[in-house]
């Protein structure tokens, strides 16, 4: 008699779990060299809209260029993040700093 099994789960053949990532990015234009913030759960699809000219409130804007991301577990960590750079207080000028931008 034969015994059935099921399927070796992903984990047990060095597989990973997907985990949902949501990213805080600053985009420098090369146009005016302002900074525009965003958020997003899908970094690279996002990067390209902007780059096509897809997004609104950078299409006037372009080239631009990614010059930092930060990548969190919790959307409401990086949304939290994404409002206090937007506020432009000290988070926003000490991370340009940081950077080499101010």
């Amino acid at each position: 008699m034969a015994v059935l099994r099921s399927p070796t789960p992903p984990l047990a053949r060095g597989g990973a779990i997907p985990t949902p990532m949501y990213f805080v990015y600053i985009l420098q234009s090369q146009k005016d060299k302002d900074f525009y913030i965003g958020f997003t759960e899908t970094i690279e699809l996002r990067l390209k809209n902007h780059s096509d000219g897809v997004v609104a409130s950078t299409k006037n804007r372009r080239p631009l260029i990614l010059v930092y991301y930060e990548a969190y577990l919790n959307k409401a960590q990086a949304l939290e993040r994404e409002k206090k750079l937007k506020q432009f207080g000290s988070s926003y000028t000490g991370l340009l700093k940081r950077l080499g931008y101010k």
